[in-house]
């Protein structure tokens, strides 16, 4: 037990040390900029004002959208299965939540609880039929068809009156304890606790026997066939699963923004996903997860920066997607196989 316990720490002490930064960056911030992780008070409840609590809010996006960017790479990266419409998965599974907040008459509790769960399942049940229906295409008929699917319910939730339709509606209650308006501190803990979960969940499952046969369907589908795999219900279990991480997702970023609305199911919250794959590496566990913090810090530092050029002022949120478009180009030119896979090819690792 201590031999492997050695074994375990010796192969991952940079996770560890990782982990170790995340759970003290609150504090580190605090001290660094004399501000207070829990906000400042005012009468009998705390206002969430300060350098330390800016910054656990951007890391808190910075998990959800590592979430989100895990689960498409699981479906993507690691199976081969392109989807334009992973964000159905998102924006449904924080619909669910939220009506299960706002319209459904139980405790909030009892209401949050019961959001998590039948969101998850709706999504995985969704995956399932999306899945049964799509996969029969291959190619860019599939990813067309899934892109389809996401629209429709785009157009649905954004015209729908129960739930105000483009407007959205907001979240009005919920437990103090996570509430991130009260205690974002807490609910700092809880999204770092998803996204390490989802994490080895997915390391877990790519390096067991199951996660074998998902790389064979993405090297040689036809092959994998040839030995006896039935690769179609291989990659349902890919869509199910990814589709129930993303609903993970898309939960607490309702619960960080404390509204509901139809951008949840944008086109943006696949195709971020995509790009963070891919700069990030496409089939590596740290990829993802590289992409979407790049991108996002980025942006959070960038965005409200101004260039001048003579007498001309370019502010960056104004050009932030052609800024984009340029980073992916030149990360697709110097990493082809995205920053973590071309760095492993190098070292003569097998990306996955």
């Amino acid at each position: 037990m201590g031999q492997t316990l050695k074994r375990t720490l010796r192969e991952n002490w940079l996770y560890a040390l990782i982990l170790i930064g995340l759970i003290a960056f609150p504090f580190i911030v605090g001290a660094i900029t004399g501000s207070s992780p829990n906000g400042v008070p005012r009468g009998d409840r705390m206002i969430m004002r300060g350098e330390s609590v800016r910054w656990q809010a951007v890391l808190i996006e910075l998990f959800i959208l590592s979430i989100l960017a895990m689960s498409y790479n699981l479906m993507f990266g690691f199976t081969g299965v392109v989807s334009f419409g992973h964000a159905l998965f998102f924006g449904l599974g924080g619909y669910i939540l939220g009506l299960a907040l706002e319209y459904v008459a139980m405790d909030t509790g009892v209401a949050l609880v019961v959001g998590v769960l039948a969101g998850v399942a709706v999504c995985g049940v969704v995956g399932l039929l999306v899945g049964l229906v799509s996969l029969r295409l291959s190619g860019v008929y599939f990813a067309i068809f899934t892109l389809a699917i996401a629209e429709m319910f785009f157009i649905y939730f954004g015209r729908l009156p129960l739930t105000r339709a483009e407007d959205g509606f907001p979240i009005t209650e919920l437990p103090i304890w996570l509430d991130p308006a009260q205690s974002r501190l807490t609910f700092y803990y809880v999204a770092l606790a998803f996204f390490v979960a989802v994490f080895l969940f997915i390391r877990r499952l790519m390096n067991s026997p199951t996660g074998a046969v998902f790389k064979a369907v993405r090297e040689n589908e036809d092959r994998a066939q040839a030995i006896g795999y039935n690769t179609l219900r291989y990659k349902l279990i890919a869509i199910i699963l990814a589709g129930m991480i993303a609903a993970l997702a898309g939960m607490l970023q309702i619960l960080l923004n404390k509204k509901v609305g139809p951008e949840l199911l944008g086109i943006s919250n696949t195709v971020n996903p995509l790009l963070m794959t891919i700069i990030g590496g496409i089939g590596t566990f740290t990829g993802p997860v590289v992409g979407a913090s790049g991108l996002h810090l980025l942006d959070t530092i960038l965005r409200e920066s101004v260039i001048t050029i003579g007498s001309l002022s370019i502010r960056i949120a104004d050009v932030w997607e052609l800024i984009l478009g340029g980073i992916f180009m030149i990360t697709v030119i110097i990493f082809p196989q995205g920053i973590v896979g071309t760095w492993q090819r190098r070292r003569g690792k097998r990306v996955g």
